[in-house]
C-alpha cells in the first residue's frame, strides 16, 4: 500500500522552511506523495458549523492557510519523482478553466506528478465569498467535472451546460499524464459515490468518519453502483487520508472515542494505529493508499517528529 503524508500548510507551521524541509525528507524516505487541502475563511459565526468540534467553531489553523496549488508548485520544484495530491480542492469556488489550467500547469512542470483531489465543499460562508449557490450544488460539480475532463483532453474545448458554458476554444497545456491527472472525489454522499462512477473517476478520497467498518462497507456501496452502471468497479480506487493522533506513552490508552465508545481509528499509540493500518490494508475492499494528516495536533508542528511517526507507521503498510 503506498504511504503519503500532509504538509504543514496550515497555522503557525506553515512556513517556507518547514514545507521544503517536509516535502524533501518524504521524497528521501521513499513515500508516495505529499497532500494539501483548501480553506477559504475562519468565518467569526460560521452559518455552518464545524462538525469535528464541540462549539462549531474551524480549527484556528484554518486562519492560516498557504493555498494548495501554488504550495504544491512550489514543492514541485524541491522535489523530484513524489507524488503531489489536493485532499481536497472546493472546485466550485473556482473557474473551471482556471483551474484546469492550474492542475495542468502543475502536472507540466513536475512532470506527471500530479492527483486531483475534489470536493464540493459544506461552509455556506465560503459559497458566500465564492459567489456561488450553495443550492444544486450537486449538480453544479457534475458539469464542472465533465468541464474539466474536456479542458484536458479535446484539442478544441467547447461545452454547454446550465451552470458553465465555454465557446468553442483551444485551452492548454495539456497535461502530462494521459488522459489527464487521476482525479478523486471526496465526499459521504450517495450522490458523491454516483458521480464517482457516472463521470468515471479514479475513484474516492475517504477520511475516517467512524469504525473502520463503514469505511469497508461505504466502499462497498461504491462497487454496487458502478456494478448497476455496467462499470468495472475495479477501475474505482480509494485513497483514505487518516488524521493521525498519536499517542507517545506506550503505557497509556487513547481518550479518542466514538460516540459507541470505541476507540477512533487511527488514534492511540503506534501499534494501535500501526493495527489500524493492517485492518486496512486487509478488507476486502481496493484501498490502496494513505494519506498521514498531522495538521491538527500539537505534532503537526514539528517537521521532525512527523517523519519519525510516519516513518515507523509506514511499516505497517508495506
Amino acid at each position: 500500500m503506498k504511504v503519503g503524508v500532509s504538509l504543514p500548510q496550515a497555522g503557525q507551521q506553515a512556513t517556507r522552511e518547514s514545507v521544503i524541509q517536509m516535502a524533501k525528507n518524504a521524497e528521501s524516505e521513499g513515500f508516495d506523495s505529499l497532500w494539501v487541502f483548501e480553506r477559504l475563511l475562519w468565518p467569526m459565526r460560521p452559518q455552518t458549523p464545524y462538525g469535528g468540534t464541540p462549539d462549531g467553531n474551524l480549527p484556528i489553523e484554518y486562519q492560516i492557510m498557504l493555498d494548495p496549488l501554488e504550495t504544491l508548485t512550489y514543492v514541485a520544484a524541491n522535489t523530484n519523482k513524489i507524488a503531489l495530491g489536493t485532499s481536497v480542492i472546493d472546485m466550485l469556488f473556482h473557474n473551471p478553466v482556471v483551474l484546469a489550467r492550474r492542475f495542468a500547469t502543475l502536472d507540466v512542470l513536475s512532470e506527471g506528478r500530479a492527483i486531483a483531489g475534489f470536493g464540493i465543499g459544506w461552509s455556506k460562508d465560503e459559497y458566500q465569498a465564492s459567489n456561488i449557490p450553495f443550492q444544486n450544488r450537486g449538480k453544479r460539480a457534475d458539469e464542472f467535472i465533465q468541464v474539466l475532463k474536456r479542458i484536458w483532453t479535446d484539442d478544441v474545448v467547447e461545452f454547454k451546460g446550465k451552470y458553465y458554458s465555454i465557446p468553442a476554444s483551444k485551452i492548454g497545456p495539456k497535461p502530462i499524464q494521459k488522459p489527464h491527472p487521476p482525479i478523486y472525489i471526496g465526499g459521504f454522499s450517495p450522490n458523491t459515490f454516483s458521480r464517482i462512477v457516472n463521470y468515471d473517476t479514479n475513484g474516492w478520497l475517504a477520511v475516517t468518519a467512524g469504525p473502520l467498518e463503514y469505511l469497508g462497507n461505504t466502499i462497498k456501496k461504491i462497487k454496487d453502483i458502478a456494478n448497476k452502471a455496467n462499470k468495472d468497479p475495479n477501475n474505482f480506487k480509494v485513497i483514505l487520508l487518516a488524521h493521525i493522533n498519536v499517542d507517545l506513552d506506550s503505557k497509556s490508552q487513547s481518550s479518542t472515542t466514538t460516540s459507541e465508545g470505541q476507540r477512533f481509528p487511527f488514534t492511540g499509540t503506534i501499534d494501535q494505529i500501526g493495527n489500524d493500518i493492517r485492518r486496512v490494508k486487509q478488507m476486502d475492499v481496493d484501498i490502496d493508499h494513505i494519506v498521514l494528516g498531522y495538521n491538527f495536533i500539537p505534532m503537526g508542528r514539528d517537521v521532525d517528529k512527523m517523519m519519525d511517526i510516519t516513518r515507523q507507521l509506514a511499516k505497517f503498510a508495506r
